[in-house]
């Protein structure tokens, strides 16, 4: 297989899982629209961003599979090793994420399914993922799976503390009336149309250098809810031009994941191979891809 085309798989796949409402980009983006007056629904609406980028996500895999000449060819005879077996520990484990997943997903389904039902209401609003998720941290540590040092050293303290910076800022930003600003000036100055697009494009510019997460998502969400009430346009539209957007240059080798993936090269050749590819050809197309994407979008939503 073509090795930008496996990173381009790879990529895609790795973002657009972690934009699912339990997952942790699913559980920002919650957050983000709670903050901003949309509680009620943000658990639809990280739902439909989900199935959104996962939608986007398989297209351009398959753009970057069947289209391009030099990545049609792969090799017929190939051996694949087959992985061990689960151990006790590690069955364990899994069976506590699939319980962690059932007990946070079936009250906000139970919601959606019966609204008018006050017990099910109730359980949902407060129903809190974090919590729920140290509570099952916790009962995992009690069954000794994992060592303890060793877990808490693996947890990304750099990204949780950068998007508590990036929050607080933001945070400060609405305060001083510097969010409606600019809500006013993109909903009076550009056409209707042009609105998701433009942020869209703003989205993917701020990722190529910085995190989603981090950067792009706290700097941006707080402007929907004033920009949809200026202009009438849904904010789930906007919400998921953004995501989608600054997920499409998610893969520049300045920004997070395309790092990771030059870090993954074996040797300073594979890199110096590698970083071009990403910059000049992953990068423009899968921009241009999810511009298109964002435009059919906001039709259909």
């Amino acid at each position: 297989m073509n090795k930008l085309t496996g990173a381009v798989a790879i990529n895609c796949g790795a973002l657009s899982g972690a934009n699912f409402m339990t997952s942790g980009s699913g559980i920002i983006f919650r957050g983000l629209m709670d903050e901003g007056g949309y509680s009620d629904t943000s658990f639809r609406y990280s739902a439909i961003i989900f199935i959104a980028s996962v939608v986007f996500s398989l297209l351009l895999i398959s753009f970057f599979r069947f289209v391009p000449k030099s990545s049609r060819s792969t090799v017929q005879n190939t051996s694949v090793t087959r992985p061990k077996p689960y151990t006790t520990l590690q069955k364990k484990n899994l069976y506590l994420m699939l319980i962690m997943i059932l007990v946070v997903l079936i009250f906000p389904v139970l919601h959606i399914v019966a609204p008018d039902v006050e017990i099910i209401t109730f359980i949902n609003s407060k129903m809190d993922v974090g919590l729920v998720a140290i509570v099952f941290s916790a009962i995992a540590l009690f069954m000794k799976l994992a060592p303890q040092k060793d877990v808490l050293a693996k947890v990304p303290w750099n990204t949780i503390i950068m998007i508590c910076g990036v929050g607080m800022l933001i945070n400060v930003a609405i305060i001083a009336g510097t969010i409606d600003l600019l809500a006013t000036w993109a909903g009076s100055s550009l056409p209707l149309w042009l609105v998701p697009i433009a942020f869209s494009i703003v989205g993917a510019i701020m990722s190529f250098f910085s995190s989603t997460l981090g950067v792009v998502c706290p700097a941006l969400f707080p402007l929907v809810p004033a920009l949809a009430a200026t202009t009438g346009i849904h904010p789930l539209v906007l919400f998921s031009c953004i995501v989608i957007g600054a997920q499409s240059s998610a893969i520049s080798p300045f920004s997070s994941g395309g790092s990771l993936i030059m870090g993954s090269c074996s040797t300073e050749e594979e890199r110096t191979h590698m970083f071009p590819k990403l910059l000049f050809q992953a990068v423009p197309i899968s921009i241009i891809f999810s511009t298109v994407f964002n435009i059919l979008l906001s039709f259909i939503l």
